[in-house]
């Protein structure tokens, strides 16, 4: 791409030089506005194709008033390109300044297509936050051909057409005269059709998001300007009163907690949870399992959920803060406890930073579980778990430890590539990342296997904890950071704006187990848990003080209402006083 734009403000069209004699005539220089015409009209029309196909899916579309809004809509998206284009119409910048919007029209518009997804500040940064295998896992011959379709003939069209030179005074005239132009423009189109295009942006919200590049640019500049509403050069603290409560005192063994962070799991999908097929056999043969069924995820996307679930503002907070402030997993440093981080997947998202205990699974080899381009199926983490537990400090680990498990899980778009050969028990299954070239009972087999393979690594999970003699009083909590579409509505993957995504993106699996040795120091039952957590709502606000909560950590930052263990806990508590009560008579 480099290349490209040095090529559009290099050519001689671009600079004005004059061809060899004996030379073809160069073509007519264009004037500036021209281009910037061009160009906007290609990409409100080509590059708009998931807006234009959403559109026709209006109610009345197909009556002449919906035709007309249609055409006005149309003109109001292409003269929003060139008021943005007529910033930039300057000779050094217009040529480039276009080919960048074509180039990310174009890749906006294959995403929105295939996938039915939007573009908005967090999609981008998941984009941001890609490593290199997940990229990979989107390329696809079907990306190549559209994309090159979509930017090959305006690119060709910059580079071979010449622009006139106008005088700076010229220029900002020209350019001021372009940018009210096409304001006018929209004012006119907007009183046209005012009624139909408010009531649409108000109850068809996902439109806004599908106004290519414009929201593109719109994303891009929310992410720029975020330094200046959130101040992210200061870390604030959390939890520095943090101090283990009356369980440590005298304790026999120390407690072990495994957080197991999902990764793209629909809590629909999950055999234990009601689910038709058996995706959970291991898992649904235990009795001693919690799971919640009505559990909800604070984002729609990793780089969303993580932060938000693993911070004390819940996600109203999370999303409206101002500041950066230290996470859960900070406190129950703060508190003494051996923290340990493993991760299969894009990193920790900033909540493990400032914990040194971290191991990222790309550094283990092992031929049976990493045979997909250095790719890992979760089983990989337990390896050699034992060791790096050990090597925590050992005055930490005398108190309690904590490890965190972060999963690939049933990472899209690539789900056949979750599951091992042995696993595969839904055939056929759609091994393309381009999933809509797939049958969507295939989509939904890839990703059911992928969910057996997680049934396996939280059985294997389980059963290490149960391995730990000299840590009989362990847990493991276990819930997906959220959802994922498989092509209800042509909606694939996740990451939607969370006011407008299906609730297959935000609805997540979320498991608990806790050893006889943790119920009874802890004061959970397994039973009573089973019962009141079986259809009770909770969310990711409950996450950060459910883990405080359960390891007994008290500090300023632990709201007990937000502990979805505390009805349970104190129903115990309160049965435990009346018995005792009751046995002094």
């Amino acid at each position: 791409m480099p290349l490209i734009l040095q090529r559009l403000l290099l050519s001689p069209a671009a600079v004005g030089v004059a061809p060899r004699p004996g030379a073809a005539a160069a073509p007519r220089a264009l004037h500036p506005a021209w281009v910037v015409v061009f160009i906007s009209v290609w990409l409100a029309a080509a590059c708009n194709v998931p807006l234009w196909r959403e559109v026709a899916q209006l109610p009345g579309h197909g009556s002449l008033r919906g035709w007309i809004f249609a055409a006005a809509f149309l003109v109001i998206v292409a003269a929003g390109n060139a008021a943005l284009l007529s910033l930039l119409a300057w000779r050094l910048t217009l040529k480039p300044a276009a080919a960048v919007l074509v180039v990310m029209a174009a890749f906006g518009a294959y995403f929105m297509l295939a996938y039915g997804i939007t573009i908005d500040a967090s999609m981008l940064v998941n984009v941001l936050q890609t490593d290199a295998h997940e990229a990979a896992d989107m390329l696809s011959w079907r990306m190549a051909g559209t994309v090159f379709a979509l930017l090959a003939p305006p690119l060709v069209w910059l580079y071979r057409t010449p622009v006139r030179r106008l005088s700076t005074v010229r220029q900002v005239a020209h350019n001021g005269a372009l940018l009210l132009g096409a304001i006018a423009v929209i004012v006119v189109c907007l009183l046209m059709v005012f009624q139909d295009f408010a009531s649409t942006m108000r109850n068809h919200t996902k439109l806004r998001y599908l106004i290519n590049p414009l929201n593109s640019v719109y994303a891009l500049g929310n992410i720029a300007t975020r330094p200046l509403r959130i101040d992210g050069s200061k870390l604030l603290p959390l939890g520095r009163d943090a101090q283990l409560g009356a369980s440590y005192a005298g304790q026999k063994a120390p407690p072990l907690l495994v957080l197991v962070l999902g990764e793209t799991g629909r809590s629909g999908n999950f055999g234990l949870n009601g689910y038709a097929r058996d995706t959970t056999p291991l898992l649904s043969a235990r009795t001693d399992l919690v799971s919640a069924r009505n559990a909800w995820s604070c984002g729609t996307s990793t780089a969303a959920s993580v932060p938000c679930m693993f911070s004390h503002l819940g996600r109203t907070g999370y999303e409206a803060r101002a500041a950066n402030f230290e996470s859960l997993i900070d406190v129950l440093h703060h508190a003494g406890l051996a923290v340990l981080w493993v991760d299969n997947q894009s990193g920790c998202k900033g909540v493990c930073d400032r914990v040194s205990n971290d191991i990222n699974t790309s550094a283990l080899k092992d031929p049976a579980l990493c045979a997909t381009r250095g790719e890992c199926l979760d089983r990989i983490m337990l390896k050699d778990l034992d060791a790096h537990v050990a090597a925590l400090p050992a005055e930490q680990r005398r108190r309690g430890t904590v490890v965190v498990l972060h999963q690939l899980g049933s990472h899209g778009p690539a789900y056949s590539k979750r599951s091992s050969p042995e696993l595969k028990k839904f055939l056929p299954e759609c091994a393309s990342t381009a999933l809509q070239e797939c049958e969507r009972q295939q989509v939904v087999n890839a990703y059911d296997n992928s969910i057996r393979e997680t049934d396996v690594f939280l059985d294997s999970v389980l059963k290490w904890l149960s391995t730990r003699s000299d840590q009989p009083e362990a847990a493991m909590i276990y819930v997906a950071d959220h959802g994922e579409s498989l092509g209800e509505n042509n909606i694939y993957l996740h990451g939607l704006p969370y006011a407008i995504a299906p609730d297959v993106q935000k609805h997540v699996p979320w498991l608990t187990w806790l050893s006889p040795a943790m119920q009874s120091r802890s004061s959970l039952p397994t039973g009573c848990l089973q019962q009141d957590l079986a259809q009770r709502r909770i969310t990711h606000d409950n996450y950060f003080h459910s883990v405080l909560g359960l390891m007994d950590v008290t500090t300023g930052a632990y709201n007990p209402d937000l502990d979805m263990f505390t009805a349970c806990r104190n129903k115990s508590q309160s049965m435990a006083a009346a018995a005792s009560a009751g046995s002094r008579l």
